[in-house]
């Protein structure tokens, strides 16, 4: 197996981009069916218009070269091709650390989150706190996809810690920390519990403490304190249902979203205004050419349908819980979650910072820079131990 860590620079051939405003351009619209705008799904209109603001308005050369503005890099691990940006910091003594990206999104999610965090003078901030980052496409995901033929071993989140482990190594850092949104959120704990000799913490969005049905987990909280977590874990358990499917059928859809862009660009819609229940109002608390950025990069790499492999690896869910490092949570939810977390992690930092989008990093980039920077802030003392990266 190779070790070797080889430069990456995207450059998509212009025939690709033609190809995918040919194919929206003769796209086969459905007839719009009774009932009302996203109760039966997207509306025919509104993806309309958004098609066509693809294919005429979207400047994908403009966002490739903001992608390239950060240095870039693949190496094989465990048989998979990586993908990963990393961007050394200016500051001395900078804490190494490995973003993962959530889903289905790739690693454009942290466009606005890197530049602030590995050179926080820069951007108008103490550079006391600053970063080397690490950020990887998750395999099948993007830059990262599965070989032909695909390995046959499960891609669970273990085995995605133990390779983002790896990694970290490969480049020499010796400490980092580590945070994750989502599916990042999941690897995140996991890696702690595989390389907490060199984790100096986990920082993950949301998830934590959601109730298992165990009446033990509940004891000893208030009226007001369930009824916040009735809530809570309502809008955890919401959704169309695509969950299963994709835990079942992934290959199925994967037709569609390889050979329609539309297929793609629907079913990518949905599930961004699902999370972040958009609504018939029409906000959109992530910028539409990121979104575009996103879709387009499981186009141009035809991973739409690869990246489904947490579901049908049954690793979707809620993050472990692990005590092994200290534990920091952005947009945690109510304090009935903390004290149910409390119970089998090292929380050391909740904060219930409400986002307009489930995709913090895209939506409130400057509310995430300020969380990372806060929890990492007070491990500072055992930053000199980062070791120095090869890159």
């Amino acid at each position: 197996m190779s070790t070797e860590i080889r430069p990456f620079r995207i450059d998509i051939p212009q025939a690709d981009l033609d190809d995918l405003r040919d194919r929206l351009a003769r796209t086969r619209w459905p007839a719009v069916l009774p009932g009302a705008e996203w109760s039966r799904g997207v509306p025919v209109g509104y993806l309309r218009e958004l098609a066509e603001y693809w294919r005429t308005g979207y400047d994908w050369r403009g966002e490739e070269a903001r992608l390239n503005a950060f240095p870039q890099f693949t190496t094989e691990i465990d048989g998979q091709g990586v993908h990963f940006v990393h961007v050394r910091s200016p500051e001395p003594g900078a804490l190494p650390l490995i973003l993962t990206h959530s889903w289905p999104n790739t690693v454009a999610e942290f466009m606005d989150v890197i530049g602030p965090l590995a050179d926080p003078r820069a951007h108008g901030l103490d550079p006391a706190v600053a970063f080397h980052v690490v950020a990887p496409s998750l395999p099948g995901f993007a830059f990262s996809p599965f070989p032909e033929p695909a390995d046959e071993r499960p891609w669970t989140i273990a085995r995605v810690a133990r390779t983002w482990a790896v990694l970290m190594s490969r480049l020499g850092y010796e400490r980092y920390g580590a945070h994750g949104n989502d599916a990042g959120a999941l690897v995140t704990p996991e890696l702690a519990v595989v390389d907490a000799e060199h984790m100096v913490g986990a920082h993950i969005t949301a998830g934590l403490g959601v109730p298992t049905g165990d009446p033990a987990e509940l004891e000893g909280l208030t009226d007001e304190e369930r009824e916040s977590l009735a809530e809570a874990v309502q809008w955890f358990a919401g959704g169309s249902g695509y969950g299963p499917y994709l835990a079942s059928r992934p290959q199925t859809l994967s037709y569609g979203f390889t050979d329609s862009p539309v297929a793609q660009l629907a079913y990518l819609v949905e599930r961004f205004k699902e999370f972040d229940g958009w609504g018939d109002a029409g906000a959109e608390p992530v910028r539409r050419d990121q979104f575009l950025t996103n879709a387009t990069l499981y186009w141009l790499t035809g991973t739409a349908g690869s990246s489904s492999w947490p579901y049908y690896e049954g690793a979707a869910g809620m993050p472990i819980n692990q005590d092994k490092v200290p534990t920091g949570v952005s947009h945690g939810g109510p304090a009935a979650l903390r004290r149910i977390a409390e119970r089998t992690n090292d929380i050391v930092s909740w904060e219930d910072g409400h986002s307009p989008s489930h995709m913090v990093a895209m939506a409130v980039p400057d509310m995430l820079v300020n969380a990372i920077r806060a929890f990492f802030g007070p491990l500072a003392p055992v930053r000199a131990d980062g070791g120095v990266a090869l890159l």
